[in-house]
């Protein structure tokens, strides 16, 4: 829908980071049209919204970069999210003790998570938590630390030392954007080092990634896929957006 009338360049920016927030994607063509403007236009508003560190240009637009609450995370992408959790399940019942991070996708694996034999698992994400404490056959851990409000991660020092205590058989990550060449990425230091820990005790890395973060990136590098044992998306493993990751990483 076409926005009316003339505004200023703050008010603009405003508009397209709420737009971002909502589409983790803009396309400078499209938003010119929307605003009625030239796409340099456009384009100079992403820029200063990349200076700030809130977007990140690309190739025909801008992408989102930043935290973001739990639950506008958890809408999105939910039907790649679930396809994943689904292809996650076989694998799973593998495995006696088990790290999940805080992300929305990894939550959808902890709603189905298999419960055919006993499995520890430990998190530093509160809805992990709750979701998993009530289970059979699940004993749920949680990390403590600090809350990190606009993620619903349990972060810092305290955080890292307990994941550290223990030793899992394989741990369960996604990721803010996974870049070929630098692997996993995230806004925030202190979400890379909660990451960091639990691929630092699991014997195996399985990173669970929707195919709108692949080939994108974000402020701070964390996990080389030399470091990940699997790479699943909701994608056939055939599809060329896996291309780049093909002679990196097991794909599924």
């Amino acid at each position: 829908m076409a926005i009316e009338g003339s505004l200023a360049a703050e008010e603009r920016q405003e508009l397209l980071l709420s737009t971002l927030r909502t589409e983790s994607k803009v396309e400078i063509e499209e938003e010119a049209e929307r605003f009625g403007v030239h796409p340099m236009t456009i384009r100079r508003a992403l820029k200063s919204l990349e200076r700030s560190g809130r977007a990140r240009l690309v190739r025909g637009g801008a992408v989102y970069v930043g935290t973001e609450e739990f639950a506008v995370r958890q809408s999105r992408a939910l039907t790649a999210k679930r396809a994943i959790a689904e292809k996650l399940h076989p694998i799973i019942k593998e495995h006696d003790s088990i790290g999940l991070d805080a992300s929305s996708t990894v939550h959808c694996l902890a709603e189905k998570m298999p419960n055919t034999s006993p499995v520890l698992v430990v998190t530093y994400g509160l809805q992990a938590f709750q979701t998993l404490q009530n289970m059979p056959n699940v004993r749920a851990t949680l990390s403590g630390g600090e809350l990190d409000s606009r993620t619903g991660s349990l972060v810092g020092m305290v955080a890292q030392e307990a994941i550290q205590k223990f030793s899992l058989s394989c741990c369960v990550i996604s990721t803010t954007a996974l870049d070929h060449d630098w692997g996993t990425m995230e806004p925030t230091v202190e979400e890379v080092g909660m990451k960091q820990a639990l691929a630092q005790i699991s014997d195996r890395v399985i990173l669970a990634v929707d195919s709108m973060k692949l080939s994108q990136r974000a402020a701070v590098r964390s996990i080389a896929l030399s470091r990940v044992d699997l790479l699943v998306t909701e994608l056939n493993v055939d599809d060329m957006r896996l291309d780049p990751y093909r002679d990196l990483v097991t794909l599924l």
